[in-house]
């Protein structure tokens, strides 16, 4: 008997007699890797050039993360990239990702808006197309092997190009801790920061920045406050409230204030107005899609807010049983974007659903932002389903409210025949 391949193991067991034989790595000209200039990258790249003895090319996309790109060119080519991509990405994330998460109200677990989850598939699309532009054999990221980031990427990129190579170092490489990368970086005197970090990870873009990992490990210890970055705490909110009104056209939010602007530049402005007034941050033990759990601190003040302001246009402008069908397939939509689903058939016609639902969602809401609070002060809609007619307990004439007793009547007929049998 042969022993069972092991994860990791680049041998195939052939039989009682010869229980291995070696399987060798796949010869690889040019690899693009999906590169944050951070230490897990840098160590990355360099890795890469080693062990696979070829050209690395670089690919960083600017999410709205901000000064984290500064002097990303340099650190790449120090280190041995041939060449390095930075796009700015912003608004092609907010209008055609962010936005359409929006519109179809995608929370995960009850609280994740999906901050990171939907990032992914825009990095992963934009490698490929890098890929295919300068003929490289294989992509490259660095996920680790228990997250649910080696998940979404490497879905994007078999949804994209079936037949790419994928090198994932983490499920590789025999660098198992943040020292040993230290001690990497040092002996290949790759420049990156090896002074004591922040005790825990984080991740930014345009709609929020998360937290993970370290300290952060307990559930039971609250996140330290010097932590957060994009909002202050509710206790340091102003004691005076801050009003906005937010417009909407089929879904999409597109002025605030009677201010028309594109969606990049409007999350930021929300973003700013969220977190003076403490709103966004959340603190969720999620479960990732590879089965474990795991705990996530997040804060999205502009995210929230369009949420909160959506579903109250939603409330006078959507049908109640499209509203109710429409609210059922949420956690699905949620689960396919959190998992890396993004380019797959389902999710897609499942967009399709959601947008056809947003059709009458134009209006305006407005809304007090209050010490982490979103209030909703009032809402209007062109075609708002919302009849004073109907609803006042004055005088009317449309509604006759005999009516009701055999609505009532035929709706607990089942009932009344469940009790008279003895159930």
């Amino acid at each position: 008997m042969y022993s069972p391949l092991n994860e990791g193991d680049h041998r195939a067991p052939v039989g009682r007699d010869r229980p291995y034989i070696e399987i060798m790595k796949p010869k690889i000209k040019k690899i693009v890797l999906a590169y944050s200039g951070g230490l897990d990258t840098s160590v990355i790249l360099k890795w890469l050039i080693e062990t696979y003895q070829c050209e690395v090319v670089c690919f960083s996309a600017d999410l709205g993360q901000g000064e984290e790109l500064t002097h990303l060119d340099e650190k790449a080519k120090k280190t041995g990239a041939s060449k390095i991509y930075i796009e700015d990405l912003k608004e092609e994330f907010a209008q055609n990702y962010v936005f359409p998460m929006l519109r179809a109200n995608a929370v995960y677990e009850g609280s994740y808006l999906l901050g990171t989850s939907i990032a992914r598939p825009l990095i992963a699309k934009k490698q490929i197309e890098i890929a295919e532009k300068e003929k490289c054999d294989a992509v490259s990221h660095g996920a680790t092997g228990k997250g649910n980031d080696q998940v979404r990427f490497e879905l994007t990129y078999y949804a994209l190009k079936p037949d790419i190579q994928i090198i994932a170092p983490w499920r590789e490489w025999n660098l198992n801790s943040r020292q040993s990368l230290i001690d990497y970086a040092q002996k290949h005197r790759i420049p990156v920061p090896v002074t004591k970090s922040k005790p825990y990870s984080s991740d930014r873009n345009l709609l929020h920045i998360s937290f993970e990992g370290g300290i952060l490990e307990d559930p039971g210890k609250a996140p330290p406050e010097d932590m957060f970055v994009l909002s202050v705490s509710p206790e340091k909110a102003p004691d005076k409230p801050t009003e906005v009104e937010i417009e909407y056209e089929k879904g999409n939010p597109v002025a605030i204030n009677s201010i028309k602007m594109k969606p990049g530049a409007l999350l930021t402005c929300l973003n700013e107005l969220g977190g003076k007034n403490g709103i966004g941050r959340v603190d969720l033990v999620e479960n990732r899609f590879v089965g474990m759990k795991s705990r996530g601190v997040y804060e999205t003040p502009g995210g929230t807010i369009l949420h909160a302001a959506h579903r109250a246009l939603e409330s006078i402008t959507m049908d109640r049983e499209v509203l109710h069908l429409r609210d059922s397939l949420i956690p699905k939509y949620a689960e396919l974007v959190y998992y890396g689903f993004w380019f797959a058939p389902e999710r897609e016609w499942l967009q399709g659903l959601m947008d056809e639902a947003q059709k009458g969602v134009t209006g305006t809401v407005r809304l007090k932002l209050y010490k982490g609070n979103v209030i909703v002060l009032g809402r209007k809609a062109p075609q708002s389903l919302f009849n004073p007619d109907m609803a006042t307990f004055e005088k009317e004439s449309i509604y006759r409210q005999a009516d009701a007793e055999g609505f009532i009547k035929l709706n607990a007929l089942r009932l009344r025949i469940r009790k008279m049998m003895g159930g």
